[in-house]
């Protein structure tokens, strides 16, 4: 029997059948093994993820975005190495997931990825200030990261919220930062030492959402099996946060509402009280969902107490060169590398951009940056971002682009199997021997 606190969380999204074998000599290892879908992944717990990528999801690669940017997770993709030759999916499997297995699994290498990625996990849980890249300092909720006119405002502005008992409505683009601000809400507050529990509730169907909030009805759960409470009575005394309200369904709004304006939950036919502080958040206009009947006007009033809207990283002058150092000496850490820092084309290029996925993006391409970064500084390149010669000539001949491509898919393959040539050059689907002749022409190692 383990230990409670030894145990690790491993769950299996999409699993296949190679996936399943894998099981039992986990299982013996002492990895609590856990598998689903990947519309439930959002919903079940876990220290380590694993999912086996399939073709829709390269077609509709935002989902898995979603997933793992929405988790503090460490997320550990399976595909055949025919998916790895597809266009773009060696950049999205680097920028998104801690590390990666092509099929067969080399099971000897399947564990020390999984030490490895709850080693990481945990150092995350222990230092959450790192896990959305806007805290600085020890404990979380204490000092939000940045010193732009947006970022002073809205410290003063929870300073003065807080405090209070009433919900408030945070809004903002995707990647801002929004939890964190929540958290921050939560960690100011009388409350502070109570549980803060958070649902996405995009993440799941409308049956598992309604669940999730509000546990096993209670006349349908088997005797034999204690009921299971929703996350409302886990938030019990202290702070519930529903990310993305936009997206709950109009049934699990209705009930959202009762439980709001009377706080009290239904549990086997009694009505059971529970004391929490909402907040919410939303990247949506609610405005315009209200006037297109998606959403209730009156749950609206009722979360829309407060406001605070969240600046997205274009807006926030002179934080961004702050953001990417600090990213920058985070992940120097997890990679085991160097602290480098950017040369000045990486900040002009930097400069440019519009950063659609705002500080989330920003975090992602540091963190690639620091894996591809073979210099003594990382370049606007190792970012994927133009640097002032490329945008100048951005055209080149076929045989450059060629040459690009192959030095990049070298640089990314030995990223992730330095220690060992035979199974990188596997990878890439040559021989050794030509493996070893394409690192000398590109002077590589």
């Amino acid at each position: 029997m383990h230990d409670l606190a030894s145990i690790r969380r491993l769950l299996i999204v999409e699993p296949c059948e190679e996936c399943l074998q894998l099981v039992p000599g986990l299982r013996i290892a002492g990895w609590d093994v856990d598998s689903c879908t990947l519309e439930e992944a959002a919903l079940r717990p876990c220290d380590v993820g694993l999912i086996r990528l399939l073709p829709e999801h390269f077609a509709h690669p935002e989902v898995v975005k979603s997933l793992i940017s929405r988790s503090n997770t460490e997320w550990i993709a399976v595909l055949t190495s025919e998916d790895l030759r597809r266009e773009h999916i060696g950049d999205f499997v680097c920028e998104w997931f801690f590390d990666f297995h092509t099929l067969p699994f080399d099971v000897a290498r399947v564990q020390v990825t999984l030490g490895r990625a709850y080693g990481m996990a945990r150092l995350r849980g222990k230092d959450a200030s790192h896990s959305n890249g806007l805290f600085v300092g020890e404990n979380p909720g204490q000092q939000l990261l940045g010193e732009s006119r947006p970022m002073r405002e809205l410290r003063r502005l929870l300073g003065k919220l807080a405090p209070t008992e009433s919900p408030v409505l945070i809004r903002g683009e995707g990647g801002t930062g929004k939890e964190l601000i929540a958290r921050t809400l939560h960690g100011q507050s009388q409350r502070r030492e109570q549980p803060f529990i958070s649902v996405n509730c995009g993440a799941a169907s409308e049956g598992l959402l309604q669940e999730e909030l509000f546990g096993d009805a209670g006349e349908t759960v088997d005797a034999s099996r204690q009921r299971k409470p929703g996350r409302i009575e886990e938030a019990n005394g202290g702070t519930l946060f529903l990310d993305g309200i936009g997206d709950l369904p109009l049934d699990v709004q209705a009930n959202l509402l009762r439980f709001l304006q009377d706080r009290h939950i239904q549990v086997a036919g009694e009505r059971v009280p529970v004391d929490v502080r909402v907040l919410a958040a939303t990247h949506v206009d609610l405005e315009a969902a209200i006037r297109m009947k998606r959403f209730r006007e009156d749950l609206y009033y009722r979360l829309n107490v407060l406001q605070v809207g969240t600046a997205p990283l274009r807006e926030r002058h002179g934080d961004l060169a702050l953001l990417a150092n600090h990213f920058a000496q985070f992940y120097s850490r997890e990679t085991g590398r160097r602290a480098r820092n950017f040369s000045q084309d990486a900040l002009v290029a930097m400069g440019k951009h519009d950063w659609p996925g705002n500080v989330r993006e920003l975090e992602n391409r540091v963190r690639r940056g620091l894996v591809l970064a073979e210099g003594r500084q990382i370049e606007a390149f190792d970012l994927g971002l133009l640097g002032e010669e490329e945008i100048s000539s951005s055209m080149a001949t076929l045989d450059e682009y060629k040459s690009r491509a192959e030095r990049q898919a070298l640089c990314d393959v030995l990223t992730r199997h330095s220690d060992n040539l035979s199974v990188a050059a596997k990878v890439l689907g040559i021989s050794r021997p030509t493996f070893y002749r394409l690192l000398h022409k590109h002077q590589i190692r």
